[in-house]
């Protein structure tokens, strides 16, 4: 069944993970009144010879000197020096998921557009079509322009696009989808590219993966205490409520429900590792952190992201700084260090959980025959590099500020890099939360002890449904997809 979204409505991140499929979205009277208000009103300003960037001037740097006086050449002005991407294309996926975004800000009706230029991404975004955008060129300042400037080249016939995930001329793929190229004047070319649309797809999509690893992650922790048998006082309400964050007791609330029923076996230590035992305060700074991102994506979702906005009631042409990505930009530098930490944690995790000094007397590896077999060994190694990988490159990018444009853009927040780091670490968490979650599936496999939790032993059931144990060794790859998938599904 195709599902539909209204651009009367606010836009949900559950929306942006349907745009990978084929969409209906709905554009209702009040809104094309609103965007037909909008364009009318620019023509009036025109007509009154006021000065709109974009329409009367050059870009960027270049505001200074006229723009061309045709304004179909004036999109031609404003798309063809923006040809200047690099690197590999974005997810095809992602690329539809920023043509909703782009859509519902247009919709509403601050950006002078055409009607028609928002009734085409409705109608591509109801195909399986997608625009070639590169990965590499926008600093997130003015707008993602460059991938941006790409999308609307495509769906003006130009560059390339993806139709049922092949890559065509976009002229081929419009074509092939029952789409005409889209016809574009100044205002609705800078319109198009003028926000961080990506920017903002590209944070709400990486938000929506670290809640579900975040998710899998206190889950897993519980499955860990109890197969070695530990003591839950590390969860006690009282404790974690004079701790005084709201995001911990949140977080402990959750932990107490899924281990509830444990029976500890009286042979751990007093104290168990911090990897066990500061559970609850490090994922639920991580939530509080979760917390603060959930409202960055809500505002930006919600927002309009363009320059310069109209604003017909008021006869008044506002040109400023709504294309700056600031906000997501912080927000996407926050959920990389929320993954290197929760990643952080179920890599030692694991680390404890082969360790026959430190699980228990489990066999070195979870192996069913140590020697003759290896277990977890290859997969505990993949996960290091994994966790290596993200603490290498979580530097944040919103610090890096650098002049360009002619000191136009002498501040540059750099979201769109934050933001596709942030996505691109999203997927190695889950994996190293699957890494963690097939060594569970293992270590219930080599151990006399039953988890005793409900919950606990519920998650055991459902990894070993699907995932034969490690008995004799084999590649595992594909098994710690599927550990991950299982426990995010779970939780």
């Amino acid at each position: 069944m195709t599902i539909e979204v209204d651009l009367a409505s606010p836009l949900r991140v559950t929306d942006l993970l349907a745009a990978r499929e084929p969409l209906t979205v709905r554009i209702p009277p009040a809104v094309r009144d609103r965007v037909t208000s909008g364009r009318v009103f620019l023509s009036k300003v025109l007509g009154d010879d006021r000065a709109v960037y974009g329409n009367t001037t050059g870009f960027g740097a270049l505001v200074g000197y006229a723009g061309r006086a045709d304004q179909r050449d004036q999109a031609d002005n404003t798309l063809a020096h923006l040809g200047a991407g690099q690197g590999p294309d974005l997810d095809p996926a992602l690329a539809r998921a920023t043509l909703l975004v782009r859509a519902h800000s247009l919709a509403r009706g601050a950006s002078g557009v055409s009607p028609h230029v928002v009734d085409a991404l409705a109608a591509a975004l109801a195909t399986t079509f997608a625009p070639a955008m590169p990965r590499l060129g926008s600093v997130g300042a003015s707008g993602d322009l460059i991938p941006l400037g790409a999308a609307a080249q495509a769906l003006r016939g130009r560059g390339y696009a993806y139709l049922d995930g092949e890559r065509l001329p976009a002229a081929e793929a419009l074509a092939r989808s029952g789409l005409s190229p889209l016809p574009l004047d100044g205002r609705d070319a800078l319109a198009l590219v003028n926000g961080v649309s990506l920017t903002t797809a590209a944070t709400a999509l990486a938000l929506h993966r670290v809640r579900a690893s975040h998710r899998a992650s206190q889950l897993l922790s519980c499955v860990l205490a109890d197969l070695l048998g530990c003591d839950p006082q590390f969860l006690d309400p009282g404790l974690l409520s004079l701790y005084g964050h709201p995001g911990t007791a949140a977080v402990g609330t959750t932990m107490r429900s899924f281990l509830s029923g444990t029976t500890p076996t009286g042979e751990r230590p007093l104290q168990e590792p911090y990897s066990i035992r500061c559970t609850p305060q490090l994922l639920g700074a991580a939530e509080d952190a979760l917390r603060y991102v959930d409202g960055v994506v809500a505002a930006d979702l919600a927002g309009v992201s363009d320059n310069p906005l109209f604003f017909p009631d008021d006869d008044r042409v506002v040109h400023g700084g709504n294309f700056f990505g600031q906000p997501a930009a912080f927000a996407a530098d926050v959920l990389a260090m929320v993954v290197a930490q929760v990643g952080n944690l179920a890599e030692r995790q694991l680390d404890l959980l082969v360790d026959p000094a430190r699980n228990g007397g489990l066999p070195p590896m979870l192996a069913a025959g140590p020697g003759q077999q290896h277990g977890l060994q290859g997969v505990q190694l993949a996960s290091t590099a994994l966790i290596t990988e993200i603490r290498r490159d979580c530097l944040p990018a919103s610090m890096q500020s650098l002049p360009t444009n002619l000191h136009n853009q002498d501040v540059i927040p750099l979201g769109t890099q934050s933001a596709l780091r942030a996505l691109d670490h999203a997927s190695l968490l889950s994996l190293i939360t699957g890494s963690l979650a097939l060594g569970l599936r293992q270590a219930v496999h080599v151990s006399p002890r039953t988890p005793a939790a409900p919950a606990c032993a519920a998650v055991l059931a459902a990894l070993a449904a699907e995932i034969p144990p490690i008995d004799p060794d084999r590649p595992l790859e594909t098994a710690v997809r599927q550990a991950a998938t299982i426990v995010e599904n779970l939780a």
